[in-house]
Order: structure tokens, then C-alpha cells, then sequence
């Protein structure tokens, strides 16, 4: 066999074996993720469950039933909004009492530990507390004698305190706008029954009327770290059409297309090209170019 011919079947070998190594690598698929659940759209880092979004977030969101989900060590709380513009979302606690309906409360933590932080605008307000709690020690001042003052009037003027054993309008000694030593979310949170109250309510607006607590905003408002875009990928997978997510015990990048395909890139050409049946056409393919191979191999010999 001459030089020659031997370099024209080395280069055919390689043009056989090159579109092989340039299919992109297919990632075991993560499950369904959406690009929404309920009303709520979900971008990076959110995601619909386990596999979508960013591994951090991931931990604590969810979609379940059309509903968004947040999971802290005292409970399962909905996301009731999630404005992507300022990077917030607002919790609503079923037990968390408002002016309309006020009931015996849980605990509230949110760990350290997490992409999340209270907002300074929250005002969490303890509700029918022991006249012994560790709240009035004149010694801890953790209450708000000042502006919080108004807070308790205004909750304790509502109909809704007969559900905690209070007339409207009643005494306000019992009430307390909370000023923790450490902030909720360090690793410290609302502990009810060490605080001897029976209930607890977080206000994160006035709705334009401090005067009428029925107007008044209920809910945990939080803001979530953003910096997790650490390179294009993600803004190319979403505007190809794909939701962001990860795979493998690395939890490396991947982008879920709609098909339910993974590719570490996007899913542009992909959402149908790269799926098994095509993989298998290239595979069946490069197995002709195998034989075809070797069959002149055996020519020029």
C-alpha cells in the first residue's frame, strides 16, 4: 500500500469517526421541569422541583399542584409572589394570623444557611403573649414601645383576635412588635412556645394605609441571593426554549429541553435532532462507516 493511500484512509477514518465526538453530550434525564407553576412563571435560579433551577434553590422550592412551594425546618409555606425584578418572594403562612383571621400560631425559621434573607420592611408582631415572657423584660427591649405601638392597635382592633381568646380593642399589653436580639434567619428565628405567645403575624406593607390594618400586606417577605449566573449558559438554554436545571452527582449544568432532552449547552436543534432516535441513526450509521472502512482496507492490502 502506498503513502499516499494510507493518508487518504486516515483521513477518511477521521471524517467517520468526527461526527461521532461532535454530538453534544446527552445528560440522564432529571424529570419534568416547567417554565411555570400556576400563575407564576419560574426563571433561573427557581426551578419546578428536584433537578430544575440552581442546585441551592432547589433545596427548598418546589411546585406541587400548580402551587410553589418553600420548605424551612418548621414547615411548608406558599410563595404567594415572586417578583424577579427586585429579587423577592412573599411566604404566606396558613397559621400566621392577619386582621381577618387570627388562630395559635406555629414557629418561624429560615437557617443561615440558605440563598435567602428576611427583608428589613417585615414586621413580625407577637400576638397574645404571657405578661411573663421573656419579650417584656425591660432588661432585653425587644419589643418596639415606638411606632410598634400603632402596629398592636391597629391587630388588636381587628374582629379577627376573638380567634385567639382577645375582645377588639382591648389592652395591648399582651402584644409585641418584635425586635430579636439576632435577626430571623440566622439561625435563631420565632420560637413561639419559649416566647409564651400564642400567635404570631408578619406585615411587609400598609397597602398606602397604616390606618386600616385590612389593608395591610400579611406575609414573609424575602429576598434571594442572585448571583448565580456565572456564565451565558443558562440566558442560552432559556432562549433557546429550555429550562435550566442540573444533573449527576456533580450537579453540573444542564439544560432541560421540552422534549425532556438534557444537553450542556441549548436546545437549539436539539429539542427533537439529539433525542434517542437520532442518536441511534448516527450510531447505526457510523456502524456502516465501520464496515465500509474496513472493507477498503482489505481492497488496498
Amino acid at each position: 500500500m502506498s503513502f499516499s493511500t494510507k493518508i487518504f484512509l486516515w483521513f477518511l477514518l477521521f471524517l467517520l469517526i468526527h461526527p461521532l465526538e461532535a454530538v453534544p453530550s446527552i445528560i440522564p434525564l432529571n424529570g419534568s421541569c416547567t417554565d411555570r407553576c400556576g400563575s407564576i412563571v419560574l426563571k433561573f435560579p427557581f426551578g419546578s422541583g428536584f433537578g430544575c433551577g440552581h442546585p441551592a434553590f432547589s433545596r427548598f422550592i418546589k411546585c406541587t399542584s400548580g402551587v410553589l412551594q418553600f420548605s424551612t425546618g418548621t414547615g411548608i409555606y406558599t410563595i404567594s409572589s415572586l417578583d424577579y425584578s427586585t429579587n423577592t418572594l412573599v411566604l404566606t403562612d396558613p397559621f400566621m394570623s392577619t386582621c381577618s383571621s387570627m388562630q395559635n400560631s406555629g414557629s418561624f425559621t429560615l437557617d443561615h444557611s440558605t440563598p435567602f434573607s428576611i427583608m428589613k420592611e417585615n414586621i413580625f408582631v407577637l400576638l397574645g403573649c404571657s405578661t411573663t415572657s421573656a419579650v417584656f423584660d425591660p432588661k432585653q427591649d425587644l419589643c418596639d414601645t415606638g411606632s410598634g405601638s400603632n402596629v398592636c392597635r391597629g391587630l388588636y382592633s381587628c374582629k379577627g383576635v376573638t380567634g385567639i381568646g382577645l375582645e377588639p380593642n382591648g389592652p395591648i399589653s399582651t402584644c409585641c412588635v418584635y425586635d430579636p436580639p439576632v435577626p430571623i434567619g440566622s439561625g435563631y428565628g420565632l420560637n413561639l412556645p419559649r416566647l409564651q405567645c400564642s400567635s404570631y403575624s408578619s406585615i411587609y406593607g400598609f397597602g398606602g394605609d397604616e390606618g386600616d390594618p385590612m389593608k395591610w400586606q400579611f406575609g414573609i417577605s424575602l429576598q434571594y441571593n442572585n448571583s448565580y449566573f456565572t456564565d451565558d449558559s443558562c440566558k442560552n438554554c432559556e432562549d433557546s426554549g429550555g429550562v435550566c436545571g442540573f444533573s449527576g452527582a456533580d450537579e453540573s449544568f444542564a439544560c432541560i429541553c421540552r422534549n425532556g432532552v438534557n444537553t450542556t449547552i441549548n436546545c437549539y436543534g436539539r429539542g427533537y435532532a439529539w433525542s434517542g432516535t437520532w442518536r441511534h441513526k448516527i450510531q447505526t450509521e457510523m456502524s456502516v462507516g465501520g464496515v465500509l472502512f474496513f472493507w477498503m482496507m482489505m481492497l488496498f492490502m
